[in-house]
């Protein structure tokens, strides 16, 4: 943080959890987080060209340690997917499926960087006082993947079922098609629909928010001295690792939430 600024607990937390924003158009009410937006792009571009390279590279004699570390993790996805998804798309979501995992993973993963030491980077090489480093804290990363995952839905139900099957669907189900269940069969369904996106994206993020607030309490300890500053980095080391399965078990639980949806989406009550 900035010298001229008196650190207090207060201070702290509001530092580490105010984003560097800018307003979307003159006189509009909409902010761009631009720290959430660049991150995000950094890593999905990181992570899946990384991925992309090692693939292209690949040969059929013995594998390198990265080859072998990504055709497990390819594996590993595809039959996660065919266990859950058994429609003839297979082509589409699992690469889909892929492509959540590694990026939902490394935007969680950003969590476990050292939050002061990142902050001091952020101010002190990039002049940026405010920077939040973790996309996946901020509401409006994990909405945004949690809609994309719902339109996938919407549109696989019509494709799949058609305008006529889907509008049956959604009067004539759970309770039957009789024309005096059509409206709790609509609310029913519309209070299903409308849970999955809303469950699948606060998840992630109180999971992942709650990490970097606990990181943030335990970092605030080095404030009060030597001996605070010995059990911040031992107690904030001890969680970093906790926090690796964490934020592992978290992007894989996101990944296999979207499979499950898109794959509802091609079932028929």
């Amino acid at each position: 943080m900035a010298a001229d600024k008196e650190l207090t607990p207060t201070s702290y937390i509001e530092h580490h959890l105010t984003y560097l924003t800018t307003q979307v158009g003159e006189g509009s009410f909409w902010t761009l987080h631009i720290d959430t937006f660049v991150t995000s792009i950094i890593l999905g571009v990181f992570g899946l060209g990384s991925v992309w390279l090692i693939v292209r590279k690949a040969t059929p004699g013995v594998p390198s340690k990265r080859q072998a570390f990504v055709e497990l993790m390819i594996e590993f996805i595809d039959n996660e997917v065919k266990n859950t998804f058994h429609g003839n798309r297979h082509v589409f979501v699992a690469p889909t499926a892929l492509t959540i995992f590694v990026w939902v993973l490394l935007m969680n993963t950003m969590d476990i960087l050292p939050i002061d030491v990142m902050a001091w980077i952020y101010e002190h090489v990039f002049g940026l006082y405010y920077w939040k480093t973790v996309p996946t804290t901020d509401v409006n990363t994990t909405f945004a993947l949690a809609l994309t995952i719902f339109f996938l839905m919407i549109f696989f139900n019509l494709k799949v079922k058609g305008v006529g099957g889907w509008m049956y669907e959604l009067f004539c189900t759970p309770f039957g098609k009789n024309p005096v269940l059509w409206v709790l069969n609509l609310l029913f369904n519309f209070i299903e629909y409308v849970s999955k996106p809303l469950s699948h994206s606060l998840r992630l993020f109180g999971n992942i928010y709650a990490g970097e607030i606990i990181f943030l309490l335990i970092g605030m300890w080095a404030a009060t001295g030597a001996v605070g500053t010995f059990f911040a980095v031992f107690l904030g080391a001890g969680w970093a690792i906790f926090h690796i399965l964490i934020v592992t078990l978290q992007a894989f639980i996101f990944m296999m939430l979207a499979v499950v949806y898109i794959s509802m989406a091609h079932e028929s009550h």
